[in-house]
């Protein structure tokens, strides 16, 4: 995909000052380092994100720390801590930690004037600052209201970096270091974003075995407790009480997730082999697939209990489908409640968004497409590059004045 392949969804002034901007940055080095090439909007960002960045002459790549099973089983407890469920973290899950952080540094060949480090599992690498340039954490989590013990942990090395990054106001924490607030993006141009024909949706359907008489109700995301699954269920049962429909639970996993198959397991004792819940599961999933399911779908569920940003709404919105989401996280920057969609509150909210919907499609379809104009303007990726490179020359030239 090239850049010109943007200018009709996004206009030319749009490109045009993505490379005046980028042209601050020519030959300078980016590496970006997270847990994982597969699985999550992390990767998928920076999936499409690097080539990017690279055909606008910023020498951008992308590194994967190594971890064992149970390091990614301890960052995975780190993860619901941050976001404030009770874990048991011994003083062995803290070590660990570290012990692999400083493996990775061992092995891991850093280079570059910019260092963009992604979220907790790497966050000790920070380390290495010895090795000069500048230092960005990424943080793609909510952490406003963290299990403490974890957060003063993990404060001890974000407060050595040069800045930090957050997809929302709420979502920071008070640091002694400079903040800076960037949404995520979704690529409208992405197998799981495109345009797709009649043809395409209807052979994806036909192939996942899901059948089209009756409004489709979808979540789209990972098996993950926080993703509340089980919730989708029961609140999908109380619809099914009035308004006959169908629904679809859809997604895979992440390599640094280790807790995907025991939610998995849960959701199918949950749905009790009701012939109107479609549990698709998988890793990978098809982007075509995932795309084609949204579309087909009738609206889109995103019962949260807790999130980042959950890039799943964007990407609904993106295709002008009804969404109905939990008010937590970054959601209600995606969803403006009653305008772009629905914010809904527990099982016994969703039920009721959802009814109110199927009941009423001419106000879903006026959602929808007031969602698929809010996210063009807010969340695609084209913003999100922009917003990265100017980070970067604040940061590269933070004692010079800058002339765009």
């Amino acid at each position: 995909m090239k850049l010109i392949d943007y200018e009709p969804i996004v206009g030319r002034s749009t490109l045009e000052e993505l490379r005046l901007v980028a042209s601050k940055l020519a030959g300078r080095e980016v590496q970006n380092i997270n847990s994982t090439f597969v699985g999550g909007g992390v990767a998928e960002i920076l999936n499409r994100m690097v080539p990017i960045l690279q055909e606008l002459g910023v020498d951008a790549r992308w590194n994967v720390i190594k971890g064992s099973p149970a390091f990614f089983e301890v960052t995975k407890k780190f993860h619901n801590a941050l976001h404030g469920r009770k874990e048991s973290i011994s003083e062995e899950d803290f070590d660990l930690f570290l012990e692999i952080n400083r493996k990775n540094m061992a092995e891991m060949d850093f280079h570059g004037q910019i260092m963009f480090i992604h979220d907790p599992q790497p966050c000790a690498l920070i380390e290495k600052k010895d090795l000069g340039g500048k230092w960005i954490w990424r943080c793609h989590i909510d952490v406003s209201n963290p299990d403490e013990r974890v957060w003063r942990f993990l404060e001890r090395y974000v407060v050595q970096y040069d800045a930090t990054v957050f997809s929302a106001p709420a979502f920071s924490r008070p640091l002694p270091v400079r903040q800076f607030l960037i949404s995520p993006s979704i690529d409208p141009l992405s197998d799981k974003n495109k345009d797709l024909s009649t043809r395409e949706i209807d052979a994806a359907m036909a192939g996942m075995g899901i059948p089209r008489d009756k409004p489709i109700i979808t979540q789209v995301s990972r098996f993950d407790y926080m993703k509340d699954p089980v919730g989708v269920i029961r609140a999908f049962e109380m619809v099914k009480k009035s308004i006959d429909s169908t629904l679809v639970l859809v997604g895979g996993g992440a390599t640094d997730d280790p807790e995907g198959e025991r939610v998995l397991a849960q959701v199918k004792e949950a749905a009790n082999n009701n012939p109107d819940i479609h549990i698709i599961s998988g890793q990978p999933r098809s982007d075509i697939e995932i795309n084609a399911l949204q579309r087909a779908s009738t609206v889109i569920l995103q019962k949260s209990l807790k999130e980042g940003f959950a890039l799943t709404v964007s990407e609904a919105l993106w295709k002008a489908k009804p969404v109905v989401a939990s008010a937590v996280g970054g959601i209600p920057l995606q969803v403006r409640h009653k305008l772009t969609g629905l914010l809904s509150h527990g099982i016994d909210g969703a039920a009721y968004a959802i009814r109110q919907l199927l009941a009423n499609p001419d106000y879903a379809r006026w959602l929808g497409d007031n969602g698929k104009e809010h996210v063009r303007h807010n969340f695609l990726i084209t913003r999100h590059v922009r917003d990265y490179l100017l980070l970067f020359i604040a940061l590269d030239h933070s004692e010079d004045v800058i002339h765009l």
